[in-house]
């Protein structure tokens, strides 16, 4: 696939690197030509010095064959007209803008063909808010993941030595818990002087303390398969945020109502923004986050959240350490780079979130082939968790008619869950008629557990996680229906 990234910071960067692994014909534009040529360093791709929106750029770079545009610069307006130009001078396929702005949702006819002709729109900040507020509705967990449409999900958890599954097999979960429609996916165990490592799940491996679970379940049993894997931890009920930033102020404004709130910034003027911004229950507090004698005259002890939300990987790492050290239960640090979120990811900092890792799965579900609906980056990009429809019969298809069990799969990758029933928006092809012509889908949509002797019906949206990125090509073209004559 030909894609063109027009911007060279960090989204850009991040993609760059997950769409290059993915042998994707890259082509970036950015003015600034040092990033170019350290990108084109690093990475199989092609850089162009110049302006995006400039319509000589665009052809320079190829708009005219590209199958993608992706316009994520910081700068909205500059996103929104790269896909304009793209649209209307070289009729490229699929364009898709960062917007850092919030309310576009609001104004979707801005965005349409006779607008600014964009297809999809990604925002890095809003992914990051919904991040975080689904571990404060689910403390226990490192990350909740959404699928079908919010049926089922990918959570993951660190393992308490005090939690029943600590010492027993993935298959043991089945036992404790028969009615949860739940499946452990995958394991990370650190090693001495070395990252987190995947572990294949099978009948001897056995889970133990600290080790990061991956598990795929139905949204309703998040709640009982969490117990399992860590002991209960208080509701989150009061926060403290560092950084007020677009980030921080986007995450203030979603939880001020749910939540007691203190928020810091070392910058006056944004601190007086925030609090005409913010409600009144909000304490705004200027300062500097690695400040010890500030986070202990502000009792950070007594928090039950800490996230550490600024420009700076740095003072991330350095305020969740210290907070930790300080007796906070939760640390969540933004990091960008790459080597500094595997390094603290899982020790004293509970969660090392990258902003682009973070939304890295609404770009690729538009980018994958086959009838891939969402897709979740994980692990920093090594692993994905997606969702896939099944269309066709018997005839047109691979999976159509036959058991889980029967597939050949990938090594490790596992079918987590099937969501029976979603309604399709487009109707159902006659194709995806069982060959008796008698359709099995029930009138609501079901999450199932998907075992080795379940069978795959036309329809189904199946769970995938994939541990090893290099095998994505193989599970699309496996869940690929094949075009018959009617």
């Amino acid at each position: 696939m030909k894609i063109i990234i027009l911007g060279a910071g960090r989204v850009g960067e991040s993609v760059a690197e997950q769409l290059v692994s993915e042998q994707n014909e890259i082509t970036i534009i950015d003015h600034n030509a040092d990033m170019l040529s350290r990108l084109q360093e690093r990475f199989d791709l092609r850089g162009i010095v110049g302006n995006g929106v400039e319509p000589a750029i665009l052809a320079e770079a190829g708009a005219a064959d590209a199958d993608v545009l992706l316009a994520c610069t910081t700068v909205d307006a500059l996103n929104l007209t790269a896909c304009k130009v793209a649209h209307q001078s070289f009729n490229t396929p699929y364009r898709i803008a960062r917007l850092r702005a919030a309310g576009w949702h609001a104004f979707r006819n801005l965005l349409d063909e006779d607008g600014f002709a964009v297809n999809q729109v990604i925002c890095p900040e809003a992914s990051i808010t919904q991040y975080v507020r689904k571990l404060v509705e689910y403390p226990e967990a490192l990350q909740v993941r959404e699928f079908a449409q919010g049926l089922a999900a990918l959570i993951s958890v660190r393992v308490d030595y005090k939690a029943p599954m600590h010492g027993n097999p993935p298959s043991e979960l089945e036992v404790l818990l028969p009615e949860a429609r739940a499946h452990v996916a995958a394991v990370y165990r650190r090693f001495a002087n070395e990252p987190d490592r995947f572990v294949p799940t099978s009948a001897d491996t056995r889970i133990l303390a600290g080790d990061e679970v991956f598990i795929l379940v139905a949204m309703e049993d998040i709640r009982p398969v969490l117990r399992l894997f860590h002991q209960a931890l208080p509701p989150v009920r009061s926060m403290m945020i560092a950084g007020g930033g677009n980030i921080g102020l986007q995450l203030a404004r979603t939880l001020q109502d749910h939540i007691q709130l203190k928020i810091v910034d070392t910058n006056l003027a944004r601190c007086e923004h925030l609090s005409t911004t913010l409600d009144s229950s909000v304490l705004v507090l200027q300062g500097d986050v690695t400040d010890e004698d500030l986070l202990m005259d502000e009792n950070v002890s007594e928090v039950d959240f800490f996230c550490a939300l600024t420009n700076d990987d740095e003072n991330n790492i350095m305020s969740g350490l210290l907070a930790k050290q300080l007796g906070v239960t939760r640390v969540l640090s933004l990091v960008n780079r790459r080597s500094y979120a595997d390094l603290v990811h899982g020790t004293q900092i509970d969660i090392a979130l990258s902003p682009a890792q973070a939304m890295m799965g609404e770009l690729l579900a538009h980018i994958r082939q086959g009838d891939v609906h969402q897709v979740h980056s994980v692990r920093r990009g090594n692993a994905e968790a997606i969702e896939i429809a099944v269309h066709g019969n018997s005839r047109s298809s691979h999976v159509v008619g036959r058991t889980v069990g029967s597939l050949r799969m990938p090594p490790d990758t596992h079918i987590g869950l099937i969501v029976r029933g979603l309604p399709d928006p487009e109707g159902l092809h006659p194709e995806d008629l069982p060959d008796d012509g008698d359709s099995q889908s029930p009138a609501t949509p079901v999450v199932l557990a998907a075992r080795d002797d379940t069978e795959i019906q036309p329809g189904d949206h199946l769970i995938i996680f994939v541990p090893h990125r290099r095998t994505i090509r193989a599970v699309e073209k496996l869940f690929r229906a094949r075009p018959t004559l009617l």
